[in-house]
């Protein structure tokens, strides 16, 4: 069942990775870095975590600007 479980959830992290990065690149943003944290992914059981890695402050900015707009 654990087993079972992890699958799930890298499968579910992964599909989340692939609509973020596609959402991001409709906004003309890139985050290179994006994917799955390696370390959360080598538990006996992972579940992992999304890393969305590091940004330039431009990029970060350009972030910023589209979340304030989808807020309003």
């Amino acid at each position: 069942m654990k087993a079972q479980h992890s699958a799930l959830c890298v499968e579910e992290a992964e599909e989340v990775v692939k609509e973020l990065r596609a959402l991001l690149a409709k906004a003309g943003i890139t985050l290179p870095s994006l994917g799955l944290d390696p370390v959360s992914l080598a538990r006996e059981a992972p579940c992992p975590l999304v890393d969305l890695g590091r940004c330039s402050v431009d990029t970060a900015r350009r972030i910023a600007a589209v979340m304030a707009a989808a807020a309003r």
